[in-house]
Formats: structure tokens, C-alpha cells, sequence
């Protein structure tokens, strides 16, 4: 169905892509917030692709595929530029959930590089000594806010598996950046300059700080020899070289300094172990969509796809307000049931089966009627009696889509969590505060513990969801993510419908308004008025004076090859050969 002329109408900047043939179907312009004298966004490529958060990481990742590397190879090496020129979002220091497709044998793996909590850990971990909450700033910026950093490990056990050009080499690029420095993008330097609690931390200051004692604005150049120093132990000794000796000191010493300090151990790095298996595949419409197993976004990502099924969404379009406001209240009911039942499997019987369950679907989406009321958890087969949830979840966070020469694709979705993460560095990088994704309060005035409760040795929910789509015969047919917090749930959420439904190219389907409800909350990108009018009619009204940063990538096949877009809110591109 193509695009509504009042779609032309927005109040936002247009985007003019050509269609790809596989999303012929949409052939109208969208539109999406203005940012000035920024370079093409998307692009189109016969052989393969890289769209990432930042134009240096995509060229170390394309460099990586023309010289015959894998998806996985391309991976490892933009994650070490990004780490360098992108530090507010993810970083070694970090965790990340991927999603690879092996186009040889159509199978799809799930690998989980989620950080997890110490052993020493307490479910009163963010509770001070009077039992109340800890103020959020305050736990992100003590010690206790660290978990184990898994990304490396992730990204050392998918290499065993799919790599192809050796792993030492893949650090080149990202250590010549450190080396002789590279250009600070201006979105660095707005976090730089941001009143985020982690910039104005002892660490930060000192890194982002010149010589002349001003700090590093948009054009300077800054160099970090001793995030080089550490690549060269992680590109010589593998994830050992982060998780064991000098760097694993480091870090042990360095949260177990200064307010609320981390129970953290030597034994607790080394011991740490990434996961992967089989990964989270879905029906939805003519496609299967795959994502990581909880505790990451994916099943909460599928409790929506699926409600979404048993409505008419895919008859309408996005100049459709009755479209927006049916998109809204499943991601309510999908939120609800995710905050409510999800958390790290090998701690909390999380029911996937009765929350899939397509009978149990087509009741949720039933309870969508015309205007919008109150939204609940569900009651699934196999629900075991858990706490409510008081999760926090800033939208930190950075997303990868590689499609290589030989068709294997990585989604990936990687973090420090916040800006910044917890603000304290070792080595050149930041440590993530990703134990502040655990719910703050363990439990409810009956004892039920909330099944995202902290725990020794657990991982904490996330709302990362790397998305692969396939055809019913598991051909590739696009991948898409991003970052944002608890958002991303929602913003995954809007390109797959954009892509799968509306038949929107990728530039056109990052592009489009984000629209994030959950509870009674609807905060969005500005609408259309007559969208918002009609929503609000719907008891729906709109938040939007912030807006919505995602940070959206998506690469569709099409007969000639690829086709790739970018988040015009940040600073990404797509780029291949």
C-alpha cells in the first residue's frame, strides 16, 4: 500500500531515497528531524554492507570485508573503533547481544556478551543502609554499578566460530585512531559537554580535558595511547587479555575505589563466559524474525511482533493515525509483560512458551480497542508469581549491521549502558554501570522477588534487541537494531513494521517519528497534527518536547544486492562495495 500523500506533510526534513526492488511496494518520501551539512546516510551495494553509529567504524568494517574478512571479522574490528571515537555508547568495557545468520547453512545463533554481577552481589545492592533506593546518579557513579565486561569475550568466541582473517589483525585500524588521534565528532563533543553526572566524573574530565585546561570541543583531535596499549593486549592474548592480568587489575582496583565500592574480584573476571545457542525465531506475517533469548530485548520484541500479528496495522500505513495508535498499545502490552516476567533465565523461570503463545496473543491484541486505557501484565502458561519491576534503563547504547561477501550477516547491539557508563576508565576506556539495569528495589511488601532482581553472578535484563529477518526458507531478507535505553524495544519495534509491513526502504523506516508507550507514558518525535489530534482523541497525547534519540541501522537484500540506512538523529552510515 503506498505511503499516504499527508505523510508528505510531516513538519520534519524530507529524506529521498530510491526504493529498493524488494521494497518496491512504498515509493513515497518520509521525512525525519533535520541535521545540517550531514553526509549521505544511505547507500546501496552489490557485494556487502556496514551500517554503524560512525563513519570511521564503518570504514574500518568495510576495509575488513575487501580484504575478505567475515561479518564476524568486520564485527570485532568496528567495536574497537567505536570504543575509541564513540566511548558514550559501548565500548570494551561493555557488553553486547548479537544475532549471526550463516548464509551457507541458513542457521541463525544467538551469542549473549551480556556483563554479570559479581559474586559477591546482594539483592540490596542499590538499597541504602535504610533499605530506601539509591539515588540513580549516585549508583551509576559508585563502584557497585560495574558488572563483568563481556563484549570482547562475545565477540573472541563468534570469531572462533566464524572468523576468517586473523584476530590480531582486526585491532590495526582502531590502534592507528588511538595512536595518532582522529577527529572529535560533534556528538562526542555534545556528550563531552553534556550535564550527564558520568562527564563531569574525575576520570572523564581528565581524558576530555586539553593541556590549555579547556576541553576537547567538535575538530580537535584526540589522541589515547593508552586505549592503544590496551588493544595490543586484547589483539595478542584474545579476551583473556582484558579478563585476566594487568587490565582485570585495573579495573578490580578501580571500582573498588572511591563511594559505594564493588565487591568485584580477580576470580569474577576471569571466570566470566559468554553464551550462544540457537536464536529466538519468530513467524510474523510471510517472515521469520529472529532475535537473542532473554535476558536480552528479544523476547519482549516478539510478545509485540506477535500481538501485532492479530491486528490490521499491515493494511495501513504510517500517515495512519488509527496505525500509530495500534502500534502504541502493543508495545504497551508487550512492555507489560516483559517488565513483568523477563529477566536471566538461569535464575528465574521465565515463561516464553505461554508469553509466544499465539492464543495468548490473539487474547492481548483483543484487549486493544479504540481508545486507550489501563494496560496490565498478562496471566501466560507457566507465569510464576513474581514482584513488580522498578528497572531504570538509560539510553545509552550503539547498533551494527554487517552483511559480508559470502551472504553471513551479524546484528549487533552493543554498551557501557549510560553516557559514559559508570564515568570511571582504565585503560583508555570507560566501564560500563550496567548492574543499574537490575530492577532497584529486589522484591515486593509480600517477598515475591522481581524476576529482575540483582543476584550474584546474574545478568541483568536487557532491552537490546539485534533483529534478523529471514523468509520462511531462511534467505536473508534484512536486519536492523538499535540503541535507546528501554526505548529500544520500541524503536526495533517501528522498523520492522516500517520495513515488513509499510514496505518502507531502510533510510525511510530509521527515519520515520519514534513513537515509545509504555505504562501511560507516550513520549514520541513530533507527529503530523492531524496524527497527534487524532491520538489524542484516542486518550492518547503525545510527549513530545524531548523527542526520541534512537540510533536505527537496517540493510535489506535486494536483487542487486544491499541496500542500507541510517539514524538521521545521530551520525551514522551505511556503506559497502
Amino acid at each position: 500500500m503506498p505511503l499516504r500523500r499527508s505523510i508528505l506533510a510531516l513538519g520534519l526534513s524530507a529524506v529521498a531515497l530510491a526504493a529498493s526492488p524488494v521494497m518496491a511496494k512504498q515509493t513515497a518520501e518520509t521525512t525525519a528531524p533535520t541535521k545540517p551539512e550531514r553526509v549521505e546516510q544511505s547507500a546501496s551495494a552489490r557485494h556487502a554492507m556496514v551500517a554503524a553509529a560512525n563513519p570511521l567504524a564503518v570504514k574500518a568494517g568495510v576495509d575488513v570485508l575487501k580484504a575478505g574478512g567475515s561479518a564476524v571479522d568486520a564485527a570485532v574490528a568496528i567495536q574497537a573503533v567505536l570504543g575509541l571515537v564513540e566511548p558514550q555508547s559501548s565500548g570494551i568495557g561493555g557488553g553486547a547481544f548479537m544475532v549471526y545468520y550463516d548464509a551457507a547453512s541458513r542457521k541463525t545463533t544467538a551469542y549473549d556478551g551480556r556483563e554479570v554481577a559479581p559474586s559477591g552481589a546482594s539483592g540490596n545492592l542499590f538499597l541504602d543502609d535504610g533499605g530506601k533506593r539509591l539515588p540513580f546518579a549516585e549508583a551509576v557513579l559508585g563502584g557497585i554499578s560495574t558488572g563483568v565486561p563481556g563484549a570482547i569475550a562475545m565477540l573472541d568466541m563468534a570469531h572462533r566460530d566464524h572468523g576468517k582473517l586473523p584476530w590480531a589483525g582486526l585491532f590495526d585500524e582502531a590502534h592507528l585512531l588511538a595512536k595518532d588521534g582522529f577527529i572529535v565528532s560533534p556528538r562526542l563533543a555534545g556528550m563531552i559537554a553534556s550535564k550527564a553526572p558520568q562527564a563531569a566524573a574525575p576520570d572523564a574530565r581528565r581524558y576530555f580535558t586539553k593541556a590549555d585546561g579547556t576541553r576537547y570541543v567538535a575538530g580537535d583531535r584526540l589522541k589515547n595511547a593508552d586505549y592503544a596499549q590496551s588493544l595490543e593486549r586484547i589483539a595478542r592474548y584474545g579476551a583473556s587479555g582484558l579478563l585476566t592480568g594487568p587490565l582485570a587489575q585495573q579495573i578490580v582496583d578501580r571500582v573498588h575505589e572511591g563511594p559505594r565500592p564493588s565487591t568485584l574480584t580477580l576470580a569474577d573476571m576471569a571466570n566470566y563466559r559468554p553464551h550462544s545457542g540457537p536464536a529466538l525465531c519468530q513467524p510474523y506475517r510471510l517472515y521469520l524474525v529472529c532475535t537473542p533469548q532473554a535476558p536480552s530485548g528479544g523476547p519482549g520484541l516478539q510478545i509485540a511482533l506477535g500481538v501485532l500479528e492479530h491486528t490490521d496495522i499491515g493494511k495501513r500505513d504510517a500517515s495512519d493515525e488509527k496505525a500509530w495508535f495500534t502500534f502504541a498499545q502493543a508495545s504497551r502490552l508487550a512492555y507489560a509483560d516483559r517488565d513483568r516476567y523477563v529477566g536471566d533465565p538461569a535464575f528465574v523461570q521465565v515463561p516464553l512458551a505461554g508469553l509466544l503463545d499465539p492464543a495468548y496473543l490473539k487474547g492481548r491484541a483483543a484487549e486493544i480497542g479504540e481508545k486507550a486505557g489501563p494496560v496490565t501484565f498478562g496471566m501466560p502458561s507457566g507465569g510464576p508469581k513474581v514482584g513488580p519491576d522498578a528497572t531504570e534503563e538509560p539510553g545509552g547504547t550503539s547498533h551494527v549491521v554487517i552483511v559480508d561477501a559470502q551472504g553471513n550477516v551479524v546484528s549487533m547491539t552493543t554498551t557501557v549502558e549510560s553516557i559514559f557508563g559508570s564515568g570511571r576508565m582504565v585503560g583508555g576506556f570507560f566501564l560500563n554501570n550496567q548492574l543499574t539495569d537490575f530492577s532497584f528495589t529486589p522484591k515486593d511488601e509480600d517477598g515475591a522477588k522481581a524476576a529482575n532482581a540483582v543476584g550474584p553472578g546474574k545478568r541483568p535484563r536487557s532491552s537490546m534487541a539485534p533483529a534478523v529477518v529471514l523468509t520462511p526458507q531462511r534467505k536473508f531478507v534484512a536486519a536492523a537494531g538499535s540503541p535507546g535505553g528501554s526505548a529500544i524495544q520500541a524503536y526495533n519495534l517501528k522498523v520492522l513494521v516500517a520495513l515488513l509491513d509499510w514496505k518502507m526502504t531502510p533510510q525511510q523506516a530509521v527515519s520515520l517519528p519514534n513513537l515509545v508507550a509504555r505504562g501511560d507514558s507516550y513520549s514520541a518525535d513530533k507527529f503530523p497534527q492531524p496524527i497527534m489530534d487524532g491520538l489524542a482523541a484516542r486518550n492518547m497525547r503525545l510527549s513530545t518536547a524531548r523527542g526520541e534519540e534512537s540510533g536505527l541501522q537496517a540493510i535489506v537484500a535486494t536483487p542487486k544486492g544491499y541496500v542500507g540506512g541510517a539514524d538521521p538523529r545521530r551520525e551514522g552510515v551505511a556503506r559497502g562495495f
